[in-house]
């Protein structure tokens, strides 16, 4: 017979406290998948407003989509933006890859050292990747 747990009449929100690997990698795979459904649309909106070449005008002039990108591009607060962007799906992959070998049965035994090994690939990639995105920015 399972073994239940007396939640009381309302949940308490102090039992985070209690959650394992598993629950938290459960917990930021759903997050990040939020993150970046909601980057997608974001990423859809912003860039369908910057379409269209004027046919009139001059070779020289910069079509709208290309001032768009190059003013994105110059902000500060994109490239931290973009370098979150990447940690959220880098971690996503890993842990989508992580889960992928536990529903085939492998790793069944180190699935909390495979959670903790993904979460500190992120951290070197994202990091090693700092000096590209903030490259000429600071």
């Amino acid at each position: 017979m399972a073994q239940s747990y007396d939640r009381g009449a309302v949940e308490s929100f102090g039992r985070w406290r209690e959650f394992q690997a598993g629950m938290w990698a459960w917990i930021l795979h759903k997050l990040t998948g939020w993150i970046l459904v909601g980057y997608l649309f974001t990423h859809i909106a912003v860039l369908s407003t910057a379409v269209g070449v004027d046919p009139g005008a001059a070779a020289t002039e910069m079509d709208t989509y290309t001032q768009t990108l190059q003013g994105l591009e110059g902000l500060l607060i994109v490239r931290f933006l973009e370098i979150g962007l990447l940690t959220v799906a880098v971690f996503h992959i890993l842990n989508g890859i992580r889960l992928l070998f536990v529903d085939l049965g492998l790793g069944l035994d180190v699935q909390d050292a495979s959670f903790y090994a993904s979460l500190i690939l992120t951290a070197l990639i994202t990091l090693s990747s700092l000096p590209t995105f903030l490259g000429g920015a600071l």
